[in-house]
């Protein structure tokens, strides 16, 4: 499962994230999702390249011809959850609830939904919401993309494995052959025995470009690269509030970077759609018709 890379963007709004929503005014009805995500769309066509989008079902709802478009151009549509609340603050029954209600939205907008992919908002499987893994599996999910390798200040799972694997039921970070879901992390390099995370979002944003695409090079040669990113971040009419210090440099720093590091990251190394990577490396059967 070498030299493979699948440019994954989780489609959420400007007011979604973990650190954001708090501080939105009630009824700020401003959006940024559509002019994002149709930025990536424009700049995957230029390198004629495919992706994986982890759609957020209130987007899907809200901007139907959105999804129609994405699936148009040949991605692949996955899911972000419906409301864009980590596991965390959900049981079993209520994020049941939340991938029926996407798959009802992705429906509408489709009619049909072959969704066997999932990343949670916010990297928010980790031990305490393991549970999520046999929901998924019960719901018709086949790979996830949730478990962040390395604990960091929101989440992650330390001593995850880097590359594709089964994770067990009752420990996100053990290898079980007869685990019900795929998982394939994003991008994590190891360097002198510490992990560091190159995978996108505020770390594509922070890193030093070279130092960016040397780790990611690094990761290329021994596993598929999986990066992330959010519409939010590729656009100029971004809203921008008053955030707690750290959260704000987290939410804002280098957002001029993104749109030309992509472009760099896929003329280097391309990009397909998770779920193409995983068929054709053996960890998951391909559909039949």
């Amino acid at each position: 499962m070498t030299s493979a890379a699948a440019l994954t963007i989780d489609v959420e709004d400007w007011f979604h994230p973990e650190l954001v929503y708090r501080h939105v005014t009630p009824g700020d009805a401003r959006t940024v999702v559509v002019a994002g995500t149709e930025s990536l769309l424009d700049l995957l066509r230029r390198h004629e390249a495919r992706a994986t989008f982890f759609v957020l079902g209130d987007v899907a709802k809200r901007h139907p011809d959105l999804v129609r478009r994405i699936a148009a151009e040949g991605h692949e549509i996955a899911c972000h959850g419906m409301t864009h609340r980590p596991l965390w603050k959900l049981d079993p029954e209520s994020f049941r609830g939340e991938l029926r209600d996407f798959r009802a939205a992705i429906r509408a907008a489709l009619g049909a939904d072959d969704s066997i992919g999932f990343r949670a908002p916010t990297f928010s499987l980790d031990r305490g919401t393991v549970w999520a893994l046999q929901v998924l599996a019960e719901e018709g999910f086949r790979y996830d993309s949730s478990i962040f390798p390395r604990r960091v200040r929101m989440y992650g799972v330390d001593g995850a494995p880097l590359g594709a694997y089964r994770p067990a039921a009752d420990d996100p970070a053990r290898h079980a052959p007869n685990g019900p879901l795929v998982e394939l992390p994003v991008a994590v390099d190891t360097v002198a025995g510490l992990r560091i995370p190159v995978a996108g979002g505020f770390y594509l944003r922070a890193l030093p470009g070279p130092v960016l695409r040397a780790l990611l090079g690094r990761v290329h040669a021994r596993r598929p690269v999986v990066l992330y990113v959010h519409p939010w971040e590729c656009t100029a009419s971004l809203p921008r509030l008053t955030l707690p210090r750290t959260d704000a440099f987290i939410t804002y720093f280098g957002l001029d970077a993104v749109m030309p590091r992509l472009e760099r990251l896929l003329a280097r190394f391309g990009s397909r759609p998770m779920r193409e990577i995983l068929e054709q490396g053996g960890h998951l059967a391909p559909a039949t018709a």
